[in-house]
């Protein structure tokens, strides 16, 4: 099995009347390209936001949260070891503080301790606090046992999650959750961050209705910028309703308005504030918080993102940098693995789609990372395992599917037809988690196969990329360049502009040991451009003619008004 090289088709738009002036032709195209054909729905404001009253049980969780701030009643907020959860945990604690709770606590789960979410032995570990109301955020839909024992304990217990249910949902005294059956919000793609940001503008709401002051003067608003983090770093689709959110979050932080961390965060990966864009969240910003979760314990980003002292969050946004970095050189460790074992045909992979990597050596908070890049590499469905500790028997599985391929629906199915092969599962359409012991994991292989074939078009097993078409001469400048950038934000469900065109290689070097400086030339344009293909270098010379699908960007390296084309694919084209 070797790297997909995909098909290149150009999007349809057609562009409608009534777009200001402000707008040019070029944004008006690729807005309509997406489904967006005004200005309301290419640029939402919060404005726009739907309301929490759509959130099943939204009214069962703000009285919990109502009468527990009004008793002062210890709140423990168990937040989750991701970007999303670390987020959703802050905003979780800043809000309520906010809101007046006078006495709350928070934790997260330590991934080799304990495991995914609110098990048992968290609940065990966290006994000592004894809250009256346990707050879940990013997670708790798949929860039974754990939220059992904390009600056993005397806890009232309050879901807030985005994932998708089992067949039963546990027994929490309320959940909100977008997902859940029955529930009516139209947007079903908040994420975990997103949906306690909603509970809180409920609360807000319910206080203020009781004439709570406090409620009346707060300013929720300031949690945006991590709402904003939240919401790109889980990859969620950036619907309308998400885009407002996350671009009221990138005016704070571009304005330097920003939690204290969240500032330190930019400043130590080399973004500049003023351009933040939402791939520097999800390449720079979000990274650097996950990493803890990963490979040490979120408690360091969570208190990155509650610190309000300067020193104290800069001090702690270098521990994540460093730990940032270990994870890049034990992430590039384990994909040279498992790129290794794919091109030897291992029995690490079935016959069929569905690919199954597992290694021993292997760290079990890299294995999304992992299944994500050959996920891409060969536009299959892909799981990566790991021991779930050094020597453990269990091993933990990560989940990433291709579109039209929902990956938590086939391991329902191999859990349905299969019942002793995974002891847990949950997650998403395009990324799930797992948990199975080690000597079942042939079997749940070949069944994860026969599962895929079952239920996936062949026709899906062919990735293509999808352009914007190509770029006229006249576009090759810094004021398209700029207006691309900042006409986001751009992300899942509503990507980033890709351009696609034919160019003459002029001169190539290679940079570093895996990327290529090219310079390239349009017919007809009379300067050259500037091109740079991360990870482009693969033993072979550029063509002398090639077609290129790229993105336009400003060049912050060279400044002033040079752009160059950060280029996402290249193909040989024969010369006439």
């Amino acid at each position: 099995m070797s790297r997909q090289a995909p098909t290149i088709r150009r999007r349809e738009s057609v562009v409608g009347e009534g777009w200001p002036s402000t707008v040019p032709p070029l944004l008006r195209r690729i807005y309509a390209g997406r489904g967006a054909h005004d200005l309301a729905s290419a640029q939402p404001k919060l404005a726009q936001l739907l309301p929490p009253d759509g959130l099943s049980n939204i009214d069962a969780a703000t009285a919990l949260l109502a009468d527990a701030i009004a008793s002062g009643e210890r709140i423990l907020v168990v937040g989750d070891f991701d970007c999303d959860g670390a987020t959703a945990c802050a905003v979780a604690v800043r809000g309520l503080r906010m809101l007046g709770a006078r006495d709350i606590v928070h934790a997260v789960p330590n991934r080799v301790t304990h495991g995914y979410g609110l098990s048992p032995a968290l609940v065990e570990s966290l006994a000592h606090l004894s809250p009256s109301l346990l707050v879940t955020v990013d997670h708790g839909i798949a929860c039974h046992a754990g939220i059992r024992a904390a009600k056993a304990l005397g806890w009232r217990v309050l879901v807030t999650d985005h994932h998708l249910p089992g067949d039963a949902l546990p027994g929490a005294d309320a959940i909100v959750n977008p997902n859940q059956p029955g529930d009516t919000f139209p947007s079903k793609v908040l994420a975990g961050v997103g949906v306690i940001f909603y509970v809180l503008m409920a609360l807000r709401a319910r206080l203020r209705g009781q004439g709570d002051t406090r409620a009346a003067e707060a300013d929720l608003g300031s949690l945006l910028d991590l709402v904003a983090v939240g919401t790109v770093a889980d990859l969620v689709p950036l619907d309308a309703n998400n885009r407002a959110l996350v671009s009221a979050g990138l005016r704070r932080l571009r304005s330097r308005r920003g939690c204290t961390g969240l500032q330190a965060l930019i400043e130590i990966s080399g973004r500049e504030a003023a351009r933040l864009t939402a791939a520097d969240i999800g390449f720079a910003i979000g990274p650097r918080i996950n990493a803890a979760g990963r490979l040490e314990d979120m408690a360091i980003g969570i208190e990155c993102l509650l610190s309000d002292d300067a020193a104290h969050a800069r001090e702690l946004a270098d521990t994540l940098h460093q730990i940032n970095a270990e994870r890049r050189a034990v992430q590039q460790s384990m994909l040279d693995d498992a790129e290794a074992a794919v091109a030897r045909r291992t029995p690490v992979e079935p016959a069929g789609a569905g690919v199954c990597l597992f290694d021993a050596d292997w760290h079990p908070g890299v294995v999304g990372l992992v299944a994500s890049k050959m996920k891409d590499m060969l536009h299959r469905p892909v799981i990566a395992f790991a021991p779930a500790e050094p020597d453990s028997e269990q091993l933990r599985g990560s989940a990433r599917s291709i579109p039209g391929l929902h990956i938590r629906d086939v391991l329902a199915a191999v859990d349905v037809a299969h019942p002793q092969l995974i002891e847990r599962f949950g997650g998403h359409a395009m990324a799930a988690g797992l948990t199975l012991q080690r000597d079942r994991f042939d079997a749940f292989a070949a069944a994860f196969g026969e599962a895929v074939d079952r239920m996936l078009d062949p026709a899906l097993l062919r990735a293509e990329l999808l352009t914007d078409g190509a770029l006229r001469g006249e576009e090759f400048d810094i004021v398209h360049a700029a207006h691309l950038r900042d006409a986001g934000p751009w992300g899942q469900g509503f990507p980033e502009p890709l351009f696609d065109g034919e160019f003459a290689v002029v001169d190539w070097k290679i940079v570093g040991s895996r990327h290529l400086k090219l310079t390239l030339r349009l017919d007809g344009h009379p300067r050259p451009l500037s091109a740079i293909h991360f990870g482009g270098w693969r033993e072979i010379a550029p063509s002398a003619r090639e077609r290129v699908v790229y993105r336009l960007a400003p060049d912050d390296y060279r400044g002033g008004d040079a752009v160059q084309l950060v280029v996402e694919h290249r193909e040989a084209l024969a010369i006439a």
